[in-house]
């Protein structure tokens, strides 16, 4: 096997994508990187400054003088992060910005890892278009809904709920609908709908279809 083996694990927020992507990276001691948070970090960055997360020229400042180590991952989960990092994710230039810094760390993983998982909205299509396993995570919009309620609860944050579901559901229509990288599944994706699984089964599911691709890949 040579060279960095990649996995994309592309989704619609609170898919579960995320806890996913996690937990594949630390079953294989692969690298991991969270994409939606350098987003985050971007929009947060501009909240900091009283900016507006759709101005471009503010959005694009703050994607080239990132530093992702100004934020704790409390600042990151905020539903206003997701929010603004839905918002400064539509500007090609934003994405521009930061795109060769998750191919860097795609093929060329940190700490001497053999692999990478890599987790967005168009890691499979845009990002790393050549992985050599792909899976784009699913669920229902309903399910997603209560999975975000819980979450923002367990965080003692105030929630509510049909301004959660008018959230994600503007979000899916950002997400999907932006001229450059729209979130869609890679032709070569493994599709996973999670609306009836817990976390457990997906992860078994995906652990299985992940080592049948890292094991064509090392042949």
């Amino acid at each position: 096997m040579s060279g960095s083996i990649i996995v994309a694990i592309d989704g619609s927020a609170a898919s579960g994508k995320g806890t996913l992507a996690k937990r594949i990276a630390a079953h294989f001691d692969f690298a991991y990187l969270d994409s939606g948070s350098l987003y985050r970090a971007i929009g947060v960055a501009v909240l900091r400054k009283s900016g507006d997360p759709t101005n471009e020229a503010q959005a694009v400042a703050a994607a080239k003088n990132l530093d992702i180590t100004q934020f704790t991952p409390e600042d990151l989960r905020t539903e206003a992060a997701g929010v603004a990092a839905s918002q400064v994710a539509a500007i090609p230039a934003v994405r521009a910005a930061i795109l060769q810094f998750q191919r860097d760390f795609a093929h060329t993983p940190p700490h001497g890892k053999k692999g990478a998982v890599l987790d967005g909205r168009d890691i499979g299509t845009v990002v790393c278009p050549h992985a050599p396993a792909k899976i784009f995570v699913s669920a229902s919009l309903d399910v997603r809904v209560a999975r975000r309620i819980k979450e923002l609860r367990a965080k003692g944050e105030l929630v509510i709920e049909a301004r959660v579901r008018a959230d994600l559901e503007a979000r899916d229509v950002r997400d999907s609908s932006r001229a450059v990288a729209p979130m869609k599944p890679a032709e070569d994706a493994w599709q996973l709908d999670t609306s009836a699984l817990d976390a457990d089964q997906v992860f078994d599911l995906s652990k299985n279809f992940v080592a049948e691709k890292i094991a064509k890949a090392a042949v």
